[in-house]
C-alpha cells in the first residue's frame, strides 16, 4: 500500500496485520511456559500483546485525530510492556532468545511502523 492510498479499514494497515501475527506467536511461546505462570506472565504476555491490534483498531474506528493519535501510542507501550515480558521470561529461563528471535524482530518492524505512523496522522488530517 503506497502512502497516498486511503486505508479505508484498519484491517488494511500491515501493522495491524503484523501485530496480529504477532499475537500468534506470543500464544504459541507462552504455551511453553510452566502452569504456574498461568495467572501470571502467561496471562501479562497474552494481554500486552492482544493489546497491540486491539489499540490500532479502536483508535481507528474513533471519530477524532487525537484519540487515533492516544490509541496508537497505548499500542506502542504495549509494545514495549510485551518486549520487557519476553526479556523477563528470558532471564527466568522459560525460553531461549532464539526461542523468541521472530517475536523480537515482529517488534522491531511493528515499532519503527507505529512510530511512523503517529508522525504521518500527527502531520496530516486523514487515516
Amino acid at each position: 500500500m503506497s502512502s497516498n492510498t486511503v486505508c479505508r479499514d484498519f484491517k488494511d494497515l500491515l501493522v495491524w496485520k503484523k501485530s496480529m501475527r504477532l499475537t500468534g506467536e506470543i500464544y504459541q511461546l507462552t504455551d511453553q511456559l510452566p502452569k504456574a505462570e498461568l495467572f501470571g506472565l502467561t496471562s501479562q504476555l497474552r494481554r500486552a500483546v492482544v493489546s497491540i491490534p486491539s489499540n490500532i483498531a479502536e483508535g481507528y474506528g474513533r471519530n477524532s485525530k487525537q484519540d487515533y493519535l492516544h490509541f496508537l501510542k497505548v499500542a506502542r507501550g504495549s509494545l514495549y510492556e510485551l518486549e520487557t515480558q519476553l526479556w523477563i521470561c528470558i532471564g527466568l529461563r522459560y525460553f531461549s532468545k532464539d526461542d523468541a528471535a521472530s517475536s523480537f524482530s515482529l517488534l522491531g518492524e511493528i515499532s519503527r511502523m507505529l512510530y511512523s505512523l503517529i508522525l504521518r496522522v500527527s502531520a496530516n488530517d486523514t487515516k
